[in-house]
């Protein structure tokens, strides 16, 4: 006698994909930035890792692959994701402890927090000199500010996780990394529709992505204007 199959929940293909290369370059990023840590500080603790100063560099590139990605991501979650994000009604549904929709209230609200404590661990990473670990300058307050959001990054993921294996089980932690896909969402399709958002771009049609403008949009606007000054802040700096 066979076992039934467990239903394979479907997830957008973009989505996966995504939310795959964001998560891997996220978690490289902070399991090289504890090694950074260790190296040149371990004022909280430490553990024996190898001492590899070129660890700064290794954690700096994984930081800026995840800068790269993370604004497509964050258009993807927050015009196409939506549902998987906060509402207008998420705060009176937090107050429902119990209920069954408060656990996906949570799991809204945890999502949400994740992308702007990535905005704030990226943010406050750009801040930093490239010289201060190497030269012992370990008290700066944009140092002490990365340190604090890879701390409260690491809450949140271990929360994204749980929560989302609260809400959905197993089946849904690996919905999300099955690259299986239907042909509407073929990447065969994805250099026209890039065209096509290009030639929106050009005509101002994209402004109707904004209407009506939403909590969240702004939210969005918010956090890729701080992306954008985080490349543009180091460039004033260094002329």
């Amino acid at each position: 006698m066979t076992s039934p199959r467990t239903p394979r929940i479907a997830q957008p293909f973009l989505l996966r994909v995504l939310h795959g290369i964001t998560g891997v370059l996220l978690i490289a990023a902070i399991l090289t930035a504890y090694w950074t840590y260790d190296t040149y500080d371990g004022r909280w603790g430490r553990i024996p890792l190898p001492k590899v100063e070129a660890m700064e560099g290794i954690h700096g590139t994984f930081g800026l692959l995840t800068l790269l990605i993370f604004p497509a991501f964050l258009i993807y979650a927050v015009h196409r994701g939506q549902k998987r994000l906060i509402q207008a009604n998420s705060l009176r549904q937090l107050t429902r402890i119990g209920h069954p929709s408060w656990w996906y209230t949570l799991n809204r609200w945890i999502n949400t927090s994740a992308l702007v404590l990535l905005t704030f661990a990226l943010f406050s990473g750009k801040m930093m000199g490239e010289q201060w670990l190497p030269q012992g300058e370990l008290d700066h307050a944009w140092y002490l500010a990365h340190l604090l959001s890879w701390v409260l990054m690491v809450v949140a993921i271990v929360l994204h996780i749980a929560v989302n294996f609260k809400v959905g089980g197993v089946p849904f932690l690996v919905s999300m990394w099955h690259w299986r896909y239907q042909r509407s969402e073929s990447p065969y399709f994805w250099p026209s529709q890039i065209a096509q958002g290009w030639v929106a771009l050009r005509q101002g049609t994209w402004l109707r992505w904004f209407q009506p403008l939403s909590g969240l949009m702004v939210l969005e606007l918010g956090i890729l204007a701080s992306l954008a000054i985080a490349w543009i802040l180091p460039l004033l700096k260094d002329r």
